[in-house]
């Protein structure tokens, strides 16, 4: 439905009875420069938790990707946060393709962040939420302490690769592309409400702005958008980050697996030795199950 023009929102009702997914909803429509589109969370556990698990999901999917992990970070004692980003999940719509750009999406993260004051925050990103995600704490190091990573790269504007180009003329070539069906390629073990539940964001072309989007801005050439961020952003974890890390590579992912992944944890200061999902997909928080309780036993919380 529009909310005003040029803004759609989804009908709550598209959201019920989602399996696995028993969270109340959670809404800010006030950031600093996104006044009256409203952003949708998750927000488990105590508030006053001393640690906060910050999970980004990224294309095409939303806060909906964690909940295999979200019930062990609780069950840890700690604090979950989940936001959708604009144009996905529960969160506004703008109808308007050219309205999302790297700088939109990242900065509503860093007003989020801001918002909810989230301090002692274990970075959970895979995706588009690493392409963002790890570029937030050279911003803002007092907030970072620890970082899940699965799935993603940096990305410095550098080609991609063939994989990804198709995937990204793909999309740009298919306006109404099936995005549980895209999540069921990755994840044959998807039930069928599960899918529904990936394709319940968008009831017609109309809400996929976000979604078209997201392939284009990846910084495959070094003047996009983006890029002198995420190359701060490469020297931050190369030489100033000191906080524990554990990563998880979704083996079967084309795009990427595990060159990309090998070559992140390359990256990372003291990035320990992988995790590997063998029959891991793209969207490897779908094994998420096997993925938290290791995470959490790395940290010492369990």
């Amino acid at each position: 439905m529009a909310i005003k023009e040029g803004v759609l929102r989804t009908d709550d009702d598209r959201f019920e009875n989602l399996p696995d997914w028993p969270y109340l909803p959670n809404y800010i429509d006030d950031l600093p420069g996104y006044e009256g589109l409203r952003a949708h969370y998750i927000d488990e556990g105590d508030k006053n938790a001393e640690r906060v698990f910050l999970c980004l999901h990224g294309e095409p999917s939303w806060a909906y990707l964690y909940r295999h992990m979200i019930p062990h970070f609780l069950n840890s004692g700690a604090r979950v946060v989940a936001p959708d980003f604009f144009g996905f999940g529960r969160s506004d719509k703008p109808i308007d393709d050219a309205t999302y750009t790297f700088n939109f999406h990242r900065d509503y993260l860093l007003a989020f962040i801001e918002r909810l004051n989230l301090k002692n925050v274990t970075l959970v990103c895979q995706d588009w939420g690493g392409l963002l995600g790890l570029t937030l704490p050279h911003d803002m190091p007092d907030r970072f302490a620890r970082l899940i990573v699965m799935n993603t790269t940096i990305a410095i504007g550098k080609p991609a690769g063939k994989g990804f180009d198709a995937w990204r003329d793909y999309v740009a070539n298919t306006p109404d592309f099936p995005v549980g069906q895209l999540m069921k390629r990755s994840s044959p073990h998807l039930s069928e409400a599960e899918v529904a539940a990936y394709d319940a964001p968008f009831p017609d072309d109309s809400y996929k702005a976000g979604v078209r989007r997201f392939p284009q801005l990846v910084m495959t050439d070094p003047d996009m958008n983006g890029v002198e961020t995420s190359k701060k952003a490469l020297e931050f974890w190369q030489n100033e980050w000191q906080g524990q890390s554990f990563m998880a590579i979704g083996m079967q992912d084309p795009v990427l697996g595990p060159p990309a992944m090998k070559a992140l944890a390359g990256i990372i200061k003291n990035c320990p030795e992988p995790m590997e999902i063998e029959e891991g997909g793209h969207f490897v928080q779908e094994w998420g199950g096997e993925i938290a309780p290791a995470a959490l036993k790395h940290f010492g919380d369990i």
